[in-house]
């Protein structure tokens, strides 16, 4: 029967009891819910707080690692410092040379300047970088290819010798008994890349064949000759396909291996204003080339080694100073050129060009190599001695 609004349902008092008690327990409930809504509420809010401070932490690392590798690639020493500095690498060779290896947004010509400095450090992570290839049952142009596209080779002899020796160790390591000695490898590598510029090089109008190919690698296998199947496939290998240059800027790779002479980091006095600025300078078919940056595409002057001669001399203001003067007379002008301020290509008014190294070795060797590059091409000689060698092991 429906109630009348009046009416009344009496309630034992057991009842009424066990109702005071529902009605207190949701009381609890809802606030107990609304302490959970906040603690919720409160974790929410730190969980953002803590994404932005690790989307901040990240941006920085990130920021910090982009500046690192652009350090680097104006100065690959200072880079790599700055990189370990910042716990973006371990002070590790192994860990260093992953990161070469690696090389996203490095200038590979940076990186095998850092590869080719002499220190035991830098030697470690040249080891540990040259581990990191694989070459196993590859043809040696193959690895070649590979080896060659990691980095771009430095300008210095020792250096590319350096280098090309720990690649020949390590074809040879994983490649056991293809050929006598390590040295073998390292000449008929110099080989195939010479013969690439000579089938690909458009101004090398005499194309070598085959049978000049084996002729030239005879006896360089202890003293014996190289089966012609291999260096036939080798010869038909770069015939099909020339080298891939690393950051195509339209050289061959022979320009890349046998020029520059040296290149490397140099204080330049100026003319006019006797004020010292850090330039980059490449020695490179008979000219001495400058820039403000290792990655700049254009040099900021070009001093072309004709009439000149190269001497030490002592600076007052700066330590290791050598120049360049004209072998005309004292006060002739050196034939020269450079680009102003506004991009203008102007004429060089300097009777000397003096420069300071880092050290008395690095002068001696940039004098060395200057008056190399006047007489004759040093790697050719050192070619020469290795053959030598790898015919008489």
């Amino acid at each position: 029967m429906k109630l009348e609004k009046d009416d009344s349902v009496e309630l034992t008092l057991e009842e009424k009891n066990l109702l005071a008690d529902i009605r207190r327990r949701k009381a609890q409930l809802l606030i107990e819910i609304q302490q959970l809504k906040d603690e919720i509420t409160t974790i929410t809010s730190e969980m953002v707080k803590l994404e932005s401070q690790d989307e901040q932490k990240m941006n920085t690392k990130q920021k910090q690692l982009s500046i690192g590798k652009k350090r680097f690639n104006m100065d690959p020493k200072k880079g790599i410092e700055f990189l370990i500095e910042h716990g973006l690498l371990k002070n590790t060779p192994e860990d260093v040379a992953q990161f070469l290896m690696k090389g996203e947004g490095l200038n590979k010509t940076a990186i095998g300047e850092y590869l080719g400095e002499r220190t035991d450090f830098n030697i470690k992570v040249l080891d540990a970088f040259v581990e990191l290839h694989d070459f196993a049952n590859l043809l040696l142009v193959q690895a070649l290819r590979q080896f060659l596209w990691s980095f771009r080779l430095p300008g210095e002899a020792q250096k590319i010798d350096r280098m090309m020796e720990k690649f020949a160790a390590r074809y040879c390591h994983q490649n056991s008994g293809v050929f006598s000695n390590p040295d073998t490898c390292y000449v008929l590598s110099f080989a195939i890349i010479m013969l690439n510029t000579a089938l690909h090089n458009p101004s090398v109008k005499d194309k070598p064949t085959l049978d000049k190919f084996v002729s030239m690698n005879r006896g360089i296998n202890n003293g014996g000759d190289l089966p012609k199947e291999l260096l036939a496939s080798l010869y038909e290998s770069i015939k099909q396909e020339p080298f891939k240059i690393p950051e195509d800027d339209g050289n061959d790779l022979m320009h890349t291996f046998f020029n520059p002479d040296r290149e490397g980091w140099l204080w330049k006095q100026g003319g006019r204003y006797k004020t010292w600025k850090r330039r980059w300078f490449i020695l490179n078919d008979k000219c001495l080339y400058y820039f403000e940056y290792t990655t700049d595409k254009e040099p900021r002057g070009i001093i072309p080694l004709e009439n000149v001669q190269v001497r030490e001399v002592h600076d007052r203001s700066k330590p290791h100073c050598f120049e360049l003067y004209s072998a005309l007379g004292q006060h002739e002008f050196i034939k020269a050129c450079k680009t102003d301020a506004d991009g203008r290509v102007i004429e060089g008014r300097h009777t000397v060009y003096r420069m300071s190294a880092a050290t008395q070795e690095d002068k001696d060797i940039w004098i060395k190599c200057i008056r190399q590059s006047i007489s004759h091409n040093p790697y050719f000689d050192m070619l020469a001695a290795r053959k030598r060698k790898a015919q008489h092991f």
